[in-house]
């Protein structure tokens, strides 16, 4: 798997040019924050006749691995539409880690998202994508000097599911973490999967995919962690989200989401 990680790592940062419709994006305060949990509780949410739920041995036992990605879209654009506005908002992501049975690839399916702007309801009609409205506050202080946050905190308003993220930064590069046998395949499946998934508001599978160079980001510890789509969806009780597998937290990047989504039946 080594071999083949590294290999298929370097296949997902090939540059791609952005199609008419794709959107880019800087992310600011970025962060991924996953856990591993057993595997029945994820199964009844994953459309298990197309996806595979990724195992992990994580002590001692085969886990699954969930997690939480909250950051801010500093200018949401569509390049390559003249005159097309930018827009500013804080959103979080909420996914889990599959294997494509069609395809073989690590992927990651979507329980939905949370976002900040009106403009959520545009994808909402058009492509009934699981997005929803919500109401951020941020106070996040990064230190470029000594390349490392002073504080990072989103909390989250939303009748889908509310959030608090505290998150304390340590300044250290990522390191290899539970599950995995090698940096190149835990940034493959944490931090490289390119294809998303995820249940329609109508009920039919769909997907779209990403690209975005390779994250360096550092590792972070919990200092407040609670996240009401888990707890409802009964995957993570509060005290469990106390306990993270892993924290990433990187102040910028920039992805680049290939759009229309597709339809897979």
């Amino acid at each position: 798997m080594n071999t083949n990680a590294h290999h298929r790592l370097e296949q997902r940062l090939s540059p791609r040019s952005p199609g008419r419709f794709d959107v880019v994006s800087r992310l600011h305060h970025f962060a991924l924050i996953n856990y591993a949990l057993p595997t029945e509780r994820l199964a009844p949410h994953i459309a298990t006749e197309r996806f595979e739920i990724a195992q992990f041995p994580i002590a001692g036992e085969p886990r699954a691995i969930i997690s939480a990605v909250p950051f801010l879209d500093v200018d949401f654009t569509f390049p390559r539409i003249p005159g097309c506005p930018k827009w500013r908002f804080a959103q979080t992501n909420y996914r889990a880690y599959v294997i494509d049975s069609v395809t073989g690839e690590h992927a990651v399916w979507f329980f939905g998202t949370a976002l900040g702007h009106p403009i959520v309801h545009i994808p909402r009609q058009l492509w009934r994508i699981p997005w929803h409205q919500a109401r951020y506050r941020l106070d996040c202080r990064y230190d470029a000097a000594a390349r490392r946050y002073e504080r990072y905190r989103f909390d989250v308003a939303s009748d889908w599911g509310e959030a608090a993220i505290a998150l304390e930064d340590t300044g250290e590069p990522i390191s290899l973490q539970p599950g995995f046998a090698s940096l190149d395949e835990m940034r493959l499946i944490l931090t490289h999967p390119l294809d998303g998934y995820y249940r329609c508001l109508d009920g039919r599978l769909g997907s779209y995919s990403v690209w975005h160079e390779l994250l360096e980001p550092t590792m972070g510890r919990a200092q407040e962690l609670y996240f009401g789509v888990f707890e409802r969806l009964g995957l993570l009780s509060r005290e469990e989200m106390a306990q993270p597998h892993s924290v990433f937290m990187l102040p910028e990047t920039t992805f680049q989401v290939v759009l229309p989504p597709r339809r897979l039946d």
